[in-house]
């Protein structure tokens, strides 16, 4: 392939459209080494089908209607406008409460509302957290870590600074025990990711733009070339991800 039938395939990779939080348009096509947990079978540990839910950065809310609770229960916020509008169109009929969140993390519901919070990936401010949980309520949440991708960034862009430097298990453990919360699980791991064509990883960049900051098939076009030399040899690009969750319950007494 030339260059240049190169590029045109590469450029139409990068408009193509992109909903919610969903790759599905990359399957086949990339693979993501299993975390030792399962998300979804941590938080099914400590939910009760009577518990009031709340699922923040719910993306398009895929997950969320797919868990089995009752929807009437259950509360999402979502700050990115297209999620937004998704989760409305497709939650809110189902009796869903679906509210906005602000770049602050500001949460729009009352004090001691819940007796769930779980976030997957989703940023947030325990401060919040703590005040819309009721005592003895469960947080749950996964998180995408500092290093996350950083093998491919470093390909593509080269030793850029890691946009969220502290956000480990260490620093967020200590954060929600010095915010009136009991750790109860705790787990960190650094898998391996692997994209099969280049076409996969422009995609990818694409929509991870926190990450990838500026990156575009024309300003990294000559990188994006050497890459190909990886397909080449080992038939893949690799790259990583860094994932750690924890399981808290907000103490009854912030002192206790």
């Amino acid at each position: 392939m030339s260059d240049m039938d190169l590029k045109r395939y590469l450029l139409e990779e990068e408009q193509k459209s992109f909903q919610g939080w969903d790759f599905s348009y990359l399957n086949g096509r990339w693979e993501s080494e299993c975390l030792s947990w399962d998300y979804t079978e941590i938080l099914n540990h400590y939910r009760r089908d009577t518990d009031f839910l709340l699922d923040m950065g719910t993306g398009g809310g895929e997950f969320i209607a797919g868990l089995g609770h009752p929807y009437h229960l259950l509360s999402v916020t979502e700050g990115w406008q297209p999620n937004l509008l998704l989760c409305k169109e497709r939650l809110e009929p189902l009796g869903i409460t679906v509210k906005y969140v602000g770049p602050d993390d500001s949460l729009d519901y009352p004090e001691e509302r819940f007796d769930l919070v779980i976030n997957r990936h989703e940023s947030f401010d325990i401060r919040e957290v703590y005040r819309v949980l009721k005592p003895g309520g469960y947080f749950i949440t996964q998180q995408v870590g500092s290093q996350n991708d950083r093998a491919l960034v470093e390909k593509l862009l080269g030793n850029i600074p890691l946009p969220f430097p502290d956000h480990d298990l260490m620093h967020n453990a200590a954060l929600l025990q010095n915010s009136g919360f009991t750790i109860l699980e705790q787990m960190e791991e650094m898998s391996q990711m692997k994209l099969y064509d280049l076409g996969a990883v422009v995609y990818f960049a694409k929509q991870i733009q926190w990450e990838f900051p500026d990156f575009s098939v024309e300003r990294y076009f000559e990188q994006l070339k050497e890459l190909k030399e990886e397909i080449n040899q080992k038939s893949y690009i690799s790259n990583n991800e860094h994932r750690f969750l924890i399981a808290a319950r907000k103490r009854w007494n912030i002192n206790n």
